[in-house]
């Protein structure tokens, strides 16, 4: 799958990591991007819109989309669908932007899958569990049974970190933030495999 100058920055990690306060702080040093956000069958809420929290779709055209193969991953969820639709990010990727995917270790495999060769991924962490769990707490927007929920997924989550290129330990925000700017930089720099292949095709040049 080849698109031109475009490339897939993957972050992962636990709720309370820090993913969203990163990006915030890099925005506007990364370049053109499109944050990925998922595709739902389920009505709009009031105070949402269209292609800012959800792509708002009916059942007929996502269960389409599934037939057409063109969901990076979906499921089933209370009677309605969720999932990554292809279409905006092909359209990103071939409008040369950095594609951001803040999605868990599953979506990672999932993207991994469909677009490895110009994808880069990178574990965000809080140095240690009692930290996330410090962290968990001073937010005061979950319950004590959804907190160690969270705490629990990020210990499953933890052991993962080994299937991603980079690792962030998010101690400072302002140090993470710059490692994650010379991540996004170099994710960049990826070719696609056809790419590197035609290079590698016309690169002997020389006439017999």
């Amino acid at each position: 799958m080849s698109f031109i100058n475009g490339a897939v920055l993957v972050l992962s990690g636990p709720s309370g990591a820090g993913k969203s306060s990163l990006i915030k702080k890099i925005e506007d040093e990364i370049g053109a991007y499109y944050f990925s956000i998922s595709t739902t069958t389920r009505p709009m809420r009031k105070g949402e819109t269209h292609g800012v929290e959800y792509y708002f779709v009916d059942k007929e055209e996502f269960k389409k989309d599934i037939e057409d193969d063109m969901f990076l991953e979906y499921a089933l969820v209370h009677g309605n669908y969720y999932g990554t639709s292809l279409k905006p990010v092909k359209k990103a990727l071939e409008e040369g932007k950095l594609v951001l995917f803040d999605i868990d270790v599953q979506g990672n495999n999932a993207i991994t899958n469909r677009l490895g060769d110009i994808t880069t991924s990178v574990f965000i962490s809080p140095p240690t569990l009692s930290e996330l769990k410090k962290r968990l707490y001073a937010r005061a927007t979950d319950s004590d049974e959804i907190i160690n929920t969270r705490l629990q997924m990020a210990e499953l989550e933890i052991q993962r970190v080994s299937e991603y290129d980079f690792l962030i330990i998010n101690d400072t925000l302002d140090v993470a933030a710059k490692q994650l700017l010379k991540i996004a930089h170099t994710a960049r720099l990826k070719k696609p495999l056809d790419q590197i292949n035609d290079f590698v095709y016309t690169w002997k040049d020389l006439e017999d």
